[in-house]
């Protein structure tokens, strides 16, 4: 959705109307996940991709449709539809979109907002309702509520906005882009009104521990992931913003010491990749690193490398259960031997990680960490 906003906004200051387009439900192998977006102007143009290119021409003639009657629609795109097929939803399963038109000064403003200053906001919008005439829970109805400001919006009925707005609490707080159904006052799994809850966090931090040559490919590659990325090393001759000049933050510091200002910062979307394979440095900064909610705590170095920084982590009081945390060696068996190829096991490691994904993770191996070479 961020990447969309420069588009919105240059469309809506010329006057242009908007639609935007959400994935808000995806079954079998529908190509991406809920929450992503695309958005049509009035004049034709097109920002953002919902199907990776299986249906974006459907959904576009969806959202003029939208822009000249006004409201808003569920559209369902599934491998047996003709529809699909025509569009070119040839890859299997089935995915919902919601499109709907950005008026102004509505709910979208605050969420705009939040995306520019990366504050955390959830959305809940109502994507179709059975409920009575008498309640006003029409399609496209928003409340938002963004972690500073509390909640704004309304569905029109108490009972529903309160209901609403506990889940929207719990949404922000898990990160989980979910569909939920209600009676038409507010009863938890009826049917009445279907409401998609769109919550947008802040991005991932990415920290990496060394300014090493293997740094700078994991920094890119993070990047293009998503991460924020920080890289922290004690020597100011290495951890210089020209050696890493795509990396948000370049950190001049003990490791140890910096993790220590950022530990209550970091969660379970976060990452910490030590690339030191030095004692010195690194036992302390695993250390510290071990005490945080981080999600992914990578080390690099070879089996023998670890295996005397796991003894100095017991020396230094750190319990054996938290050391099995630290995925070391760090990355994915791919084989990788260069720096950009480790990069992306390394990744893909992650990845992995958050998925809660079954993989050949080096540390759950036994033997080489390289192919040997005959």
């Amino acid at each position: 959705m961020k990447d969309l906003l420069s588009d919105i906004e240059r469309w809506r200051s010329s006057g242009q109307r908007v639609v935007l387009a959400r994935v808000v439900g995806a079954l079998g192998s529908g190509p991406r996940e809920p929450g992503t977006a695309m958005a049509v102007s009035d004049g034709g143009e097109v920002a953002g991709s919902i199907a990776g290119g299986c249906v974006e021409g459907a959904v576009a003639s969806e959202a003029l449709a939208v822009l000249e009657s006004g409201g808003a629609r569920l559209r369902t795109f599934g491998y047996s539809d003709d529809a699909a097929v025509a569009a070119g939803l040839t890859c299997g399963g089935a995915v919902e979109i919601f499109l709907q038109r950005l008026e102004a000064n509505d709910a979208f403003a605050t969420l705009f907002e939040c995306l520019r200053d990366e504050r955390p906001v959830a959305i809940a919008t109502v994507i179709a309702s059975t409920a009575p005439s008498e309640v006003k829970a029409v399609l496209g109805a928003t409340i938002v509520n963004e972690s500073t400001k509390g909640t704004s919006g309304s569905f029109a009925d108490d009972a529903l906005d309160r209901a609403v707005t506990h889940d929207l609490e719990d949404s922000l707080a898990t990160g989980q882009n979910v569909t939920r159904y209600y009676g038409s006052s507010g009863e938890p799994d009826h049917d009445d009104v279907t409401v998609f809850f769109d919550v947008y966090s802040p991005p991932p931090r990415m920290i990496v521990i060394g300014a090493v040559d293997f740094t700078r490919p994991l920094v890119k590659i993070a990047k293009v992931l998503g991460y924020r990325v920080t890289v922290c090393d004690a020597r100011a001759m290495f951890a210089t913003r020209t050696r890493f000049p795509e990396a948000d933050v370049v950190v001049v510091e003990r490791p140890d010491r910096y993790l220590a200002t950022v530990a209550d910062q970091l969660g379970p979307q976060d990452a910490i990749c030590v690339l030191t394979h030095d004692h010195t440095v690194d036992v302390p900064a695993i250390a510290v690193a071990l005490t945080t909610k981080v999600g992914y705590l990578g080390a690099m170095g070879s089996r023998g490398t670890h295996a005397e920084r796991v003894t100095l982590l017991v020396e230094a009081g750190v319990d054996q259960e938290q050391i099995h945390e630290i995925m070391a060696p760090i990355g994915l068996r791919i084989g990788s031997r260069n720096p950009e190829e480790t990069a992306i096991s390394i990744c893909a490691e992650i990845i992995a990680h958050r998925e809660n994904v079954t993989v050949d993770s080096l540390r759950d191996l036994s033997g080489p960490i390289h192919t040997v070479v005959s």
